[in-house]
C-alpha cells in the first residue's frame, strides 16, 4: 500500500511485548501518518504532553501475570489528565465486557482484544478520534460523557438560502422530540452535521452522539459491531465486546450510509429498532437500549421505495421525520458564506492570516458545479489557505475540478499515471453527480479506497 493511502492520524502504541509492537507497527504504518511504539508506560504522560499524537493504543496489563486491566485503566486516566481530548483505544488479551464498559465510562474511545483482527483494528483506530470527540465528558455539566464536535463535524451548518432556512427549521422542530430522523442527500452535503444539530438541540444533548458508517462495516461484522458479541461466539471473539447500540444508549446513534445495508442485515436492524433491544452475538438474552436514531443515505426517495433495495417496514421505522439536503449547486447563494467560514476555520487551524477571497475568485467558486458539494468546497478552501502566497486568495489559488475545458477536449497524451487516475476519478464523480458509492463501483474501488484517492487529489 502506498503512502498516499495514509490518513493524517498520528498513533502512539504502548505495549510491553516487543513482538506485539513490531506487528502493530508493520500493520499500521501504511495507514497512518505517524506510528510510534513505546514499551514503557511510564513515559506516557511525557509523550502525550507533546501534543504529537491523535490516538493512543494502550495495553491494559503490564505487570507479569496481571489480568485485571487496572493498570490500563490507571494509565488511561493519567493520559486524559494530560490531554483530555486524546483518543485512547485499550487493547488486552484478558478483558471482559465489564472492563470495556468501565474503560468507556472513563473516556476510552474503544476497546479491542489480542489477537486482533487487522481490518477491525485499523478501522477502530481511524474512527477513534471521532468517537472520542463524541463522548467527551461534560465534567462541568454533570452526567455522563456528552457530545462534542468531532473532526467530521467541526463545522456548523452555514447558509441563508431558502433551502437552508427550511432545513434549519425542520431541525429546530424535530430535535426536541425523540422521533427517528432520516437525512437524505448527496455525498458531501452535510448529513452528519444535520444529525449533530438534531442531537445538540435535543433533550439528549448531554449524552453521547455516536456515528457509525455502515458502508465501512463488513457484512460479516455487522451484528458484532452494532449489537456486540460474547466470548467464543466466533473464531476471533476472544472476549466480550459491547456494540454501538449499547455504547450510544441514552444518547443519539447516527447510522450513515444506511441505504447500502444488504436486505438481510436490514431485517436484523429492524428487529433491534422495533424491540428497542439488542442481542449480542453468542448471547441468550437481549439487552435493552435507549437510543435516538438518526439515519442518512445518498440514495434517492425513488431508490429507497424499491423493496429490492430497501425494506418498506424499515423505511417506515426510520423516517418519522425526513430531511432532504439540497446539493450545493442548488444553493449557490450560500457559497460566499461557506467559503468565508472555511477561510476562518483553516486560517486558525494552520495559524495563518485570514485572507480575503478576491471577487473574481469568488465568482469562480460560485460558478462551479461542485459535484462533491460542501465537502469539496471545504477541501478547496483548505488547500488554498495552505498553498496561497499572496495577501488575497485569487482564482489561481482554487484548484477545482471541471473548470478547465470539457474533459473530452483535454489532451491526455502527456499525462502520467497520477494525472490519468485523477482525471478518471473526476469524470466518474461528475457522471454520478458526486455519489461516491456509484463512482467507486464504476472505478472498481471500495468506497474507502475512493475516499482516500479523493483526499489525495483534493477532490
Amino acid at each position: 500500500m502506498s503512502a498516499s493511502a495514509n490518513t493524517g492520524t498520528r498513533i502512539l502504541v504502548v505495549d510491553d511485548d516487543e513482538d506485539v509492537l513490531m506487528a502493530v507497527r508493520l500493520l499500521l504504518k501504511p495507514h497512518f501518518a505517524i506510528v510510534r511504539t513505546e514499551s514503557t508506560p511510564a513515559r506516557l504522560p511525557e509523550l502525550v504532553a507533546t501534543g504529537l499524537y491523535d490516538v493512543v493504543l494502550l495495553d491494559m496489563n503490564f505487570a507479569i501475570g496481571a489480568e485485571s486491566g487496572s493498570e490500563g485503566l490507571n494509565w488511561l486516566s493519567r493520559v486524559l489528565e494530560v490531554q483530555p481530548r486524546l483518543a485512547v483505544v485499550l487493547i488486552t488479551a484478558h478483558g471482559d465486557v465489564d472492563i470495556a464498559v468501565e474503560a468507556m465510562k472513563r473516556g476510552a474511545a474503544d476497546f479491542v482484544v489480542k489477537p486482533w483482527d487487522n481490518q477491525r483494528l485499523v478501522a477502530t483506530l481511524k474512527g477513534a478520534p471521532a468517537i472520542r470527540a463524541a463522548k467527551l465528558s461534560a465534567a462541568g455539566k454533570g452526567g455522563r460523557e456528552a457530545s462534542a464536535p468531532s473532526p467530521a463535524a467541526e463545522h456548523r451548518l452555514v447558509g441563508g438560502s431558502a433551502p437552508m432556512k427550511r432545513i434549519l427549521d425542520l431541525v429546530r422542530r424535530a430535535a426536541p422530540t425523540d422521533a427517528n430522523v432520516l437525512v437524505l442527500g448527496e455525498n458531501g452535503t452535510g448529513k452528519e452535521l444535520v444529525a449533530r444539530a438534531i442531537h445538540d438541540q435535543s433533550a439528549r444533548a448531554r449524552e453521547v452522539f455516536l456515528s457509525v458508517d455502515l458502508g465501512a462495516v463488513a457484512a460479516s461484522l455487522f451484528e458484532s459491531e452494532l449489537f456486540g458479541h460474547r466470548r467464543g461466539a466466533f473464531t476471533d471473539a476472544k472476549e466480550d465486546r459491547i456494540g454501538r447500540f449499547q455504547a450510544a444508549s441514552g444518547g443519539t446513534l447516527f447510522l450513515d450510509e444506511i441505504g447500502n445495508l444488504p436486505i438481510a442485515l436490514q431485517a436484523k436492524l429492524l428487529t433491534a429498532i422495533e424491540r428497542r433491544e439488542v442481542t449480542p452475538v453468542g448471547a441468550n438474552r437481549p439487552i435493552a437500549v435507549d437510543v435516538r436514531l438518526v439515519c442518512a443515505t445518498n440514495l434517492t426517495v425513488g431508490q429507497l421505495a424499491d423493496p429490492k433495495v430497501f425494506r418498506p417496514d424499515l423505511l417506515y421505522r426510520i423516517n418519522t421525520v425526513e430531511i432532504s439536503l439540497p446539493p450545493l449547486r442548488e444553493r449557490r447563494e450560500d457559497v460566499p458564506a461557506l467559503a468565508g467560514y472555511f477561510v476562518e476555520i483553516y486560517a486558525k487551524k494552520y495559524n495563518m492570516p485570514v485572507k480575503r477571497i478576491r471577487a473574481d475568485a469568488m465568482e469562480r467558486l460560485c460558478g462551479h458545479g461542485w459535484p462533491g458539494n460542501v465537502r469539496a468546497l471545504r477541501h478547496a478552501v483548505e488547500r488554498a489557505i495552505i498553498l496561497s502566497e499572496g495577501t488575497e486568495l485569487t482564482p489561481d489559488d482554487f484548484m477545482v475540478a471541471g473548470d478547465a475545458p470539457a474533459a473530452a477536449a483535454i489532451d491526455e497524451s502527456g499525462m502520467n499515471l497520477t494525472d490519468l487516475e485523477k482525471r478518471a476519478i473526476e469524470r466518474a464523480l461528475q457522471r454520478h453527480a458526486g455519489n461516491v458509492s456509484h463512482a467507486a463501483g464504476e472505478l472498481g474501488l471500495t468506497r474507502g479506497s475512493l475516499y482516500r484517492r479523493m483526499e489525495k487529489y483534493g477532490l
